[in-house]
């Protein structure tokens, strides 16, 4: 039902009926996921959600003008210097950027992105064959909980999850970690704002899959992070 608004910019939820929705462009592109993703969107009259495939959205011209929050579910690492400058004036225009599950692997070899943007890396070997460092672990049962108190993390308590995790990857020190998990296939941290200091970002590791995308914790996560980065002054109901 979803899947013919996958290929084109379109919008795929009804206009919110609030006089000021969050205006929130999804980026897709390079990794293969399941429908169920855009169901967390459809009942949020607080959001107004557009998707469009890498690289389209940084082909677009000033995103800043429409958007005020980038949703980014891709899993891209070529980005040509045009594409660049449009993603690093939303950033610097104190824009808000929610970096979903596999989009963590999004521009491994721009320092700026990993080490400033999102404050954590993806790792390869050094030699070739290039091959990742990093590890995953799929149809892991896992137990997320918050470590402070958050606007990211409001509502949400202890929950158990089956999702994707990742291990090995690097993390800035000056990341603030608001949801951990004790399992041995992940490094730890799943939800943390960036050291960013001109935008409010969020990265949340977890959604892989549908299991994941109907969790009620995790939607709320992503409704929560969505808000916070557009700058409201608290989550959503």
């Amino acid at each position: 039902m979803l899947d013919k608004f996958m290929p084109l910019c379109a919008v795929l939820f009804p206009l919110a009926t609030l006089a000021a929705p969050v205006r929130v462009l999804i980026v897709t592109g390079g990794h293969s996921h399941e429908t169920s993703f855009y169901t967390i969107f459809e009942e949020l009259p607080d959001i107004r959600a557009i998707v469009d495939p890498h690289p389209m959205p940084y082909r677009s011209g000033d995103l800043r003008k429409n958007y005020d929050v980038l949703v980014l579910y891709d899993s891209m690492q070529e980005i040509d210097e045009e594409e660049r400058r449009n993603l690093t004036k939303f950033v610097e225009g104190g824009k808000g950027i929610v970096i979903l599950h596999h989009a963590l692997v999004d521009y491994s070899d721009w320092p700026w992105w990993y080490e400033e943007v999102m404050g954590a890396r993806w790792l390869k070997s050094q030699s070739k064959p290039l091959v990742w460092k990093t590890t995953w672990q799929h149809d892991v049962d896992l137990v997320a909980y918050p470590v402070m108190e958050h606007p990211v993390v409001q509502g949400i308590g202890r929950f158990e999850i089956n999702d994707e995790t990742y291990k090995g990857m690097w993390f800035s020190p000056d990341i603030t970690v608001l949801l951990r998990t004790d399992h041995p296939s992940s490094d730890g941290p799943l939800v943390w704002v960036s050291p960013c200091k001109k935008s409010r970002v969020v990265c949340i590791e977890l959604g892989h899959g549908r299991k994941a995308h109907v969790n009620p914790s995790y939607r709320r996560l992503v409704h929560n992070a969505i808000r916070w980065a557009a700058g409201s002054a608290t989550p959503g109901p």
